[in-house]
């Protein structure tokens, strides 16, 4: 319990009296931390603290990286910035040693205020202070921790921007002929066969670098930390990472099996507008940080670049590309789906060359002043028409039917139709793509006469619907004719159930792997479903792991509301 004498001596509090003194001390809250333990996380809301003992840091994400901004002993205060302001803390503050702090609360620091305004004055003026030092780290313009030199059209330096992208790592990227070249690249000289050429921040310069050997160059985890789990996440996008919080939250050794970056194809949306709790929208980009940094800061492992190939029911193991094993007692597939390729004359020649399936949000740049085209009539078409627009000169949306209204929610049909650049080319496809070492024009054919017309094109992105690869899954896992994972009272309607009980909802024909999201066999493919489900499966797990054979006890996991975030 907090003395009130142990705040007389802090100095924001030096005038305030004795008696409102004692008061604050009996509705704060006295808080133990371990070294490395948070007292507030950045993006927390706002609150006043006290270091009564110990030591901490003050930490920022910057640039995805965490960096030691400032530190806080004990007589300081921390979270003036917040609660004068009325913002979420712009920082963590983590004890660098066994620590004691107290938090007042916003309302009763205000209620302490207006009787003894000094205080305000006091904490007033630190706060202001403070945010212009908060203001010289945002002005300080961020320093790319990757510069890239690779041709335009060159697939190889395109997948590596991308994956650069997806991860959120701010990187440069320059042509060989830029005239600024040997102004910005300070790397060892390069020949022409040696694009993409990569200098990272540490001064490493990597030749054709596959996303592996560059993501582990940049401190990623690409690789399991054990070898034995309670969960093993298969797929990073909003399912999975979804898994990932609520499992590693719930005491569940818990690790992410990711190909390329988390997000997955909800990564790559501009604006995702009737996402809950986001008012003004999110994108996918951001949506997918958070999640990321959540999952990651609850204890799970995120193993970026590796792929599962394959899973031994029996042996409970989830075999991954280049030979590693893991062992574990569930399973969450949470795979996502990979766009619908088009058999068009000209797509696999100038595939990664101005022909895209999907698209990030970094291929925006490469769209400015030209005309592009889209195809479908999606929700992901029309997000990725909107952010086209702010950069290329016009932007078409092919659509093989009559109308927008049966694949786009309505707000983003409003969208689309307000923006002056954008065009919707009903009852049309595309027949052929021409280019030489990329695109330069398509034939678009009008189903509604049967004409074909020859249009330029810097850009052609395809939304046309997906398909599940599950290929690679063993054949007790049932799927549908499409490939999408049966879960729940599908699989015993397929007959493919044996064990004594029923299947959970999101159980599959293997008792202990699970299926969430867009993988599974549902109609509803959105990021709040997948979401849900991948929190849904942790509770199943749960369950399962309750059940004779599949004991908690022998894996250390706490259940649901045992220190668990319910």
């Amino acid at each position: 319990m907090i003395a009130p004498k142990e705040l007389a001596s802090v100095p924001v509090l030096a005038a305030v009296s004795s008696e409102e003194l004692a008061r604050l001390a009996r509705k704060a809250a006295d808080i133990q931390l371990g070294a490395g333990e948070y007292a507030a996380h950045e993006g927390d809301e706002r609150a006043l603290f006290v270091v009564l003992a110990g030591k901490l840091e003050v930490t920022k994400s910057i640039d995805g990286v965490e960096r030691v901004i400032g530190a806080r002993a004990p007589g300081q205060i921390f979270g003036e910035v917040p609660i004068t302001f009325g913002t979420p803390f712009q920082g963590s503050y983590r004890a660098q040693e066994p620590s004691r702090v107290m938090r007042v609360e916003a309302r009763d620091f205000h209620a302490l205020a207006a009787a003894e305004p000094e205080v305000l004055t006091r904490v007033g003026t630190l706060a202001r202070e403070r945010i212009g030092g908060l203001q010289g780290i945002a002005a300080h313009p961020a320093k790319a921790r990757v510069t890239i030199v690779g041709h335009r059209w060159d697939t190889a330096c395109h997948d590596l921007r991308r994956f650069l992208a997806l991860n959120q790592i701010t990187f440069d990227w320059l042509t060989p002929d830029s005239p600024d070249l040997r102004v910005r690249w300070t790397g060892q000289a390069l020949a022409e066969g040696d694009f993409p050429a990569l200098l990272c921040e540490d001064g490493a310069t990597l030749i054709r670098p596959r996303p592996r050997e560059l993501a582990q160059r940049l401190g990623l985890q690409t690789s399991a930390r054990g070898d034995d789990y309670d969960v093993v996440v298969i797929g990073g996008g909003p399912a999975g990472l979804a898994a990932a919080v609520y499992g590693a939250s719930e005491g569940l050794r818990t690790i992410v099996i990711e190909q390329e970056a988390p997000g997955g194809q909800a990564g790559t949306s501009s604006r995702i507008e009737n996402y809950l709790g986001f008012p003004t929208g999110v994108s996918g980009g951001e949506l997918a940080h958070r999640a990321l940094q959540q999952a990651i800061r609850m204890g799970a492992e995120i193993a970026v670049t590796r792929s599962a190939v394959g899973i031994d029911p029996a042996a409970r193991a989830v075999r991954l590309d280049g030979g590693e094993s893991l062992r574990t007692r569930t399973i969450v597939i949470a795979t996502g789906v990979s766009w619908r390729r088009l058999d068009v004359e000209g797509f696999d020649r100038l595939l990664g060359k101005g022909v895209y399936y999907g698209a990030a949000r970094s291929d925006a740049s490469m769209t400015q002043d030209l005309d592009v085209h889209l195809v479908g009539a999606g929700n992901s078409a029309g997000q990725a028409a909107m952010f086209f627009a702010n950069h290329a000169r016009t932007v078409t949306l092919v659509v093989r039917g009559g109308s927008l209204e049966k694949g786009m929610s309505h707000y983003l049909i409003e969208q689309v139709r307000g923006k002056p650049n954008i065009r919707v080319q009903l009852q049309s496809e595309v027949k052929s793509a021409h280019g030489d070492d990329h695109l330069r024009a398509l034939d678009i054919l009008d189903r509604s006469d049967g004409t074909v017309r020859r249009v330029e094109s810097g850009g052609l992105f395809v939304f046309i619907g997906a398909d599940a690869e599950t290929d690679w899954l063993p054949a007790e896992i049932a799927r549908d004719g499409r490939g999408y994972v049966l879960t729940g009272d599908a699989v015993v309607r397929a007959r493919r159930w044996s064990a004594g009980r029923d299947p959970y909802l999101l159980e599959t024909s293997v008792p202990g792997v699970f299926a969430c999201g867009d993988v599974r066999s549902s109609p509803v493919k959105r990021v709040a479903a997948a979401v849900g489900e991948g929190s849904m499966a942790i509770a199943f797990i749960h369950q399962y792991l309750q059940q004779p054979g599949g004991s908690l006890a022998t894996s250390g996991a706490t259940g649901p509301g045992e220190g668990g975030t319910g």
